[in-house]
């Protein structure tokens, strides 16, 4: 399998074999299987779904319990089709999906939805750098100064930069290394940090 989804457990530093110090995000990525094979012939297209965690019967509706009974799994905590997973072997509903394409120095992108900030202004929004402190500047440091035009266009420009909603998106970072693989905890140790909150589901694609 060339995708897993995962939990971010959380950074920490990692000391490879030459004794270097890396930056490291730990992740989860089990257990996953899969739980519906869609085709064109009944789904209009090819896919493979595949469920990740663990979730209690009693919180999943009367339809998804016929449709992990189906399956012959567990109710899962979360669903996620692929449209171009890759596998050596037919996979059929039920197969647990494993690390076993993931291996020591593979590159990989990871993603998952960013940490929201809430409200932000200009300056940690878009790092405007804020207006003049002196000549009488009273209350206008962090503003973002003139955003139209005058009697023509007598608008703002859609995309114009301003405060609003940061972060909460989802976010794809491309080109980490996975440093060590640890089947036996369904752990993949990966170099740098990866989008999103501690606990938070991310999609690995090697």
């Amino acid at each position: 399998m060339r995708a897993i989804i995962g939990r971010k457990i959380g950074m920490t530093r990692f000391f490879d074999d030459a004794g270097k110090s890396n930056s490291v995000t730990i992740i989860e990525t089990g257990p996953c299987f899969v739980t519906q094979i869609k085709n064109k012939d009944t789904d209009g297209y090819d896919a493979v779904q595949v469920g990740f965690g663990e979730k209690k019967e009693k919180h999943i509706t009367k339809p998804l319990k016929g449709h992990f009974a189906k399956a012959k799994v567990s109710p899962a905590l979360l669903l996620k089709e692929f449209r171009d997973l890759e596998s050596d072997e037919p996979l059929k509903p039920g197969d647990p999906i494993k690390q076993d394409s993931f291996a020591a120095g593979d590159t990989v992108s990871v993603t998952g939805i960013s940490k929201g900030k809430g409200f932000t202004g200009v300056m940690k929004r878009h790092n405007f750098g804020g207006g003049s402190v002196t000549h009488g500047q009273s209350d206008r440091w962090r503003a973002p100064g003139s955003i139209g035009s005058s009697s023509y266009p007598s608008r703002v420009y859609k995309g114009m930069r301003m405060a609003g909603q940061m972060g909460g998106k989802t976010v794809t970072v491309k080109g980490l290394q996975v440093l060590k693989v640890d089947p036996d905890n369904n752990i993949l140790i990966i170099k740098g940090a990866v989008p999103g909150a501690n606990k938070g589901i991310v999609l690995i694609r090697k």
